[in-house]
C-alpha cells in the first residue's frame, strides 16, 4: 500500500555523505567503518540509508534481525554486524548470510549447536566484551572456555572481537573510559596468544572517534555522528543535520477573542487570531510537552508556535502575524539547532528524538 501522508521525513543524502567523510578525516586509511542504521537509520530509514552508504563503509549494524533481513532483501550486499540476535532467529540470521554478536555462553552455545548442525564452515561471529558498561557481553575470565569451545571447531571463525565504551562523551570520565580500553586491549591479547588468526578489534563509538582516536583499532562504529550529531557542540557545528521533518498547512481558521483551540480548551484566544492546523502529532513523533507554546514550526521562514495540547495527529500553531495560506509547507525541524529545541522541551536527548519518528511518515532520501 502507497503511504500518502502528507507529512514527509526527507533524508539528505549529501549530509550522510559529509559526515561520514567528516569522520574518516579522524582515522587512519586503514581503519574500517562500520555505520549503525538501527533503529530505521536513527528514526529515518535504515533501508535508503544503507543503500546510499554501501559503497563507502566496510560494514553496517543493526540490533535485531529483522532489520538485517530488510537489508539483505534491498540488495544490500555489505556485511552486516547483529548486535543483539535472539536464539529464536539465529536459523534466519544464517540464512541470510548475517553476522551474529555472540555475548554470552547461552547464545555462543546455541549458535555453536547450530554451526555444527547445518554444518557451516567459518562462518563469521562476532564476540562482545563487557568493559564497564554491563549492559552486554562477557567478562575476561570467560576467556579460557571461550577459547576452548573454538579450537573444537572450524564451523565458526570469530571476526571481531568488541566492546562498548559507557561514557565516552564524557570527559570527566577520562580515566573510567581508559581503563575500558586498557580492559579492551588485554582481552585482545588473550586471543590473539591463543587463536592462530587475529580478529577485527574495535570499542570506539561516535563520541569516542572525537575523544579517543588514538584507540581506534582495526573499526569504528559511526551511529549518531552519522546523522549529524557529535555529542559535543564543537564536533557537532562541523556535522550536517541529515533529517528533514515537512508537512503542509491543512487548514487556516479565524479565531475570535475569548474562543479556545484544540483539547481540553487548553488555548484560549486573546485577541482575533489565525491559526494553522498540521497533519503531525504524538503519533508521529511529536511530544506532547511540545505543546501550550512551548514548541514551534516554521512557515514561511517565521517561526509559529504550537498552541493548545498537541493532538494524535494533528498540531495548531499561531499564525496571526504570518502570511500563509492553506497547503503551504510547514518545517517541522530542518536543523541541529531545532532538533536541540524539541530533545529540550521534551525533557530527552536526540537520539530518542529521531528515533520517535512514526514509521506512517513519509521516508524519502533525498540526493
Amino acid at each position: 500500500m502507497t503511504n500518502n501522508h502528507v507529512t514527509v521525513l526527507e533524508i539528505d543524502a549529501k549530509a550522510l555523505a559529509h559526515n561520514l567523510n567528516y569522520f574518516k578525516q579522524k582515522l587512519q586509511p586503514t581503519t574500517k567503518i562500520l555505520a549503525v542504521v538501527k533503529a530505521f537509520g536513527y528514526g529515518s530509514d535504515g533501508v535508503k540509508v544503507a543503500q546510499f552508504l554501501q559503497d563507502k563503509v566496510d560494514y553496517f549494524a543493526v540490533a535485531y534481525a529483522h532489520e538485517g533481513i530488510a537489508l539483505r532483501e534491498a540488495n544490500v550486499k555489505t556485511p552486516i554486524l547483529v548486535l543483539h540476535p535472539q536464539i529464536p532467529n539465529l536459523q534466519s540470521i544464517v540464512d541470510y548470510k548475517l553476522e551474529p554478536n555472540l555475548y554470552n555462553f547461552k547464545i555462543f552455545d546455541a549458535f555453536l549447536t547450530l554451526a555444527d548442525e547445518i554444518p557451516l564452515m567459518n562462518y563469521p561471529v562476532h564476540i562482545k566484551f563487557n568493559t564497564g558498561l554491563n549492559r552486554l557481553g562477557f567478562w575476561h575470565n570467560d576467556i579460557p572456555k571461550i577459547i576452548e569451545s573454538l579450537h573444537k571447531t572450524n564451523h565458526v571463525k570469530v571476526q571481531s572481537l568488541f566492546s562498548h565504551l559507557a561514557a565516552s562523551e564524557d570527559l570527566e570520565e577520562k580515566e573510567f573510559t581508559i581503563n575500558q580500553l586498557n580492559n579492551f586491549a588485554y582481552i585482545a591479547k588473550q586471543f590473539y596468544k591463543h587463536l592462530d588468526y587475529e580478529p577485527m578489534l574495535h570499542i570506539l563509538n561516535t563520541s569516542g572517534v572525537v575523544n579517543y582516536a588514538k584507540a581506534q583499532f582495526d573499526m569504528v562504529r559511526v551511529g549518531i555522528g552519522l546523522y549529524g550529531f557529535g555529542n559535543d557542540d564543537k564536533e557537532t557545528a562541523e556535522l550536517k543535520n541529515t533529517h528533514n521533518l515537512k508537512s503542509i498547512i491543512s487548514q487556516i481558521h479565524l479565531i475570535e477573542p475569548g474562543e479556545t483551540v484544540g483539547y481540553n480548551r487548553a488555548f484560549v484566544a486573546k485577541r482575533h487570531s489565525k491559526t494553522a492546523t498540521i497533519p503531525v502529532g504524538h503519533a508521529d513523533g511529536l511530544s506532547r510537552k511540545l505543546g501550550n507554546k512551548n514548541g514551534y514550526v516554521l512557515i514561511n521562514n517565521q517561526k509559529a508556535k504550537i498552541i493548545g495540547n498537541v493532538c494524535m495527529d494533528m498540531i495548531m500553531v499561531d499564525v496571526t502575524k504570518i502570511d500563509c495560506k492553506e497547503g503551504d509547507e510547514v518545517i517541522i525541524f530542518n536543523n541541529q539547532e531545532m532538533l536541540n529545541h524539541i530533545s529540550k522541551v521534551s525533557e530527552t536527548i536526540v537520539y530518542e528524538t529521531l528515533t520517535a519518528i512514526s514509521q506512517r511518515v513519509k521516508k524519502m532520501l533525498k540526493k
